[in-house]
């Protein structure tokens, strides 16, 4: 058995939790709570035909009053930075996290997930500074965890990337 820690951040109201109910639970509320502190979710997953146990910390958002506590990711085999596409500030919040986050755990595995595809027409976050952090090499996904969209590639994407980073390979049958 595989277990892997993965961990959400972002700014407050991105749809951390949201996300992470969509994929666990497969289900979505417009019911905004505030996660206080850290909320850990479990979810066994199938990669490379391997039982995977994603163990995933959905962290409190980050604003101008409260910063995220990065001794929370310690220990994380990847995470995930997700930004509101309604809201340009989480994208530069998102960006700020990940230097932290990458100064307190190293070279892990990460995607960008830019939250609210389904309000796309109303997005404050343009194509061209997505492209930006593309050509970076970063990996950026366009998620909605109200309609589930790209919410399961999200997270298997992450999940192979940490079985890459640790040479695990893909079985093969004889």
């Amino acid at each position: 058995m595989i277990q892997k820690k993965i961990c959400l951040l972002g700014a407050f109201g991105v749809g951390k939790t949201s996300l992470v109910s969509r994929f666990v639970h497969s289900i979505f509320s417009d019911k905004y709570l505030t996660t206080v502190g850290v909320k850990i979710e479990k979810k066994r997953v199938l990669a490379r035909q391997r039982d995977v146990d994603l163990v995933i910390w959905d962290i409190y958002g980050e604003d101008d009053f409260q910063k995220v506590r990065l001794s929370y990711v310690r220990g994380a085999s990847g995470y995930l930075l997700v930004a509101d596409g309604t809201r340009r500030v989480t994208l530069d919040i998102a960006q700020a996290l990940q230097k932290n986050a990458a100064a307190t755990v190293g070279d892990v595995p990460f995607l960008l997930l830019v939250n609210k595809a389904d309000l796309s027409d109303s997005w404050e976050i343009d194509e061209r500074a997505l492209l930006d952090l593309e050509r970076l090499n970063w990996t950026v996904i366009r998620t909605s965890a109200k309609t589930g969209a790209e919410v399961e590639r999200a997270f298997s994407t992450l999940t192979d990337a940490m079985l890459n980073a640790d040479g695990v390979q893909h079985e093969t049958t004889s």
